[in-house]
């Protein structure tokens, strides 16, 4: 079986496909709830608003096969919008339900005379312990950098989920691990070859899917 890389219609899905098929993970891309369903493991990519995403996600119904996927604890990786729609709710746009499997709220970073809004390019990324000898984390020092572009974050209740910290405005969560459920606000899609390491990494390690030997 396969990596299932779901496809709603976000613009950055290309940019993960491509960069999967570069270190070799097999995949199927797929709008079918089905298919997501009977996946081995899961990549929801993500760019643009939470409400427009979770609208996709429920009009195609693939909401439900994803929150059924991550109750069973099949590998699932969110990446950047499709790590924030994985908590309670959002502010964007207006309070909306997001998918409710991380206890939490999407907010908007607060306002400030010495930062942009969003936050666009390079920032490190900061292990938490317990998760600094995390197989996700193999071959990937503290303090890396990852490319972001966000104007909103998570607000993440539960701290002990928290296995990757980054300040901008304020510090957030970057990375977020419960058992083989994995997020990421960060795009590493962009991210150059720690980012690619990053995508293996969860591919094998967590997925447990072989990849072919190529670049990384």
């Amino acid at each position: 079986m396969s990596l299932a890389v779901i496809d709603y219609g976000a613009g950055n899905l290309p940019n993960v496909v491509r960069a999967l098929q570069n270190i070799g993970a097999p995949l199927t891309v797929t709008s079918d709830p089905a298919v997501v369903a009977a996946a081995q493991a899961i990549v929801l990519p993500g760019v643009g608003a939470t409400r427009d995403t979770m609208e996709s996600l429920a009009k195609s119904g693939l909401a439900p096969a994803i929150q059924s996927a991550i109750r069973s604890d099949v590998p699932f990786l969110g990446i950047c919008v499709g790590m924030q729609v994985l908590l309670d709710d959002s502010l964007e746009f207006g309070l909306h339900p997001c998918l409710g499997m991380v206890t939490g709220t999407v907010r908007r970073f607060p306002d400030s005379p010495t930062y942009k809004v969003p936050q666009i390019g390079w920032n490190e990324v900061y292990v938490t312990e317990p998760f600094s000898q995390h197989s996700l984390y193999d071959g990937i020092p503290s303090g890396t950098d990852f490319y972001f572009v966000h104007s909103y974050f998570c607000d993440v209740i539960d701290t002990t989920l928290i296995a990757g910290t980054t300040e901008y405005v304020t510090a957030f969560p970057s990375v977020i691990i419960r058992g083989n459920l994995v997020a990421a606000q960060f795009h590493p899609e962009k991210s150059g070859s720690m980012g690619l390491r990053f995508l293996r990494n969860f591919v094998r390690n967590i997925a447990h899917i072989e990849c072919e030997p190529k670049h990384v």
